[in-house]
């Protein structure tokens, strides 16, 4: 009795894991290479003269690390922390650490590039772009955030 194989050629599609998180009623998915940790909500220490998206900083485990607002600096309204609130902490290449808020953690999502359709509009024109592609997860559409883009003045 010999064995069939059947080959299809999406299975090797490669995918690339989100983690999806809730910001007002939206989701929105961010790069899991990026993701450090993800801690609860917890005492940020404001500092002076900051942007107004910048919260402060808070001390994890010894280290500092400054936390800013994605609601903010979305020009969204400003953070409702709740017990579902957290803080998840990015690892951007060589720059360094850098917490943003979230309304609530999700869930993983593994998205393949037939999945993922890059927004109409040319990001190139518009600097406050922060969204590189939406992900469509069944029936659910996912806003992908291009963290380089809304970090990068925050890490120089």
């Amino acid at each position: 009795m010999a064995a069939y194989v059947e080959t299809n050629s999406d299975v090797t599609e490669e995918k690339k894991q989100f983690i999806a998180v809730k910001l007002s009623s939206e989701i929105y998915g961010i790069d899991i290479r990026y993701v450090d940790t993800i801690v609860r909500m917890q005492k940020i220490t404001r500092v002076p003269k900051a942007q107004s998206y910048f919260k402060g900083v808070i001390n994890l485990r010894g280290e500092i690390v400054p936390v800013m607002s994605i609601r903010l600096k979305m020009g969204f309204e400003d953070d409702v922390f709740t017990n579902s609130s957290r803080i998840i902490i990015l690892k951007i290449d060589d720059q360094g650490k850098l917490g943003v808020i979230v309304d609530e953690v999700k869930e993983v999502v593994n998205l393949g590039a037939s999945e993922i359709d890059k927004p109409s509009h040319d990001t190139k024109e518009n600097k406050h772009s922060f969204i590189n592609g939406i992900g469509k997860n069944g029936s659910d559409l996912i806003s992908l955030f291009d963290i380089n883009a809304m970090t990068e003045e925050n890490l120089k």
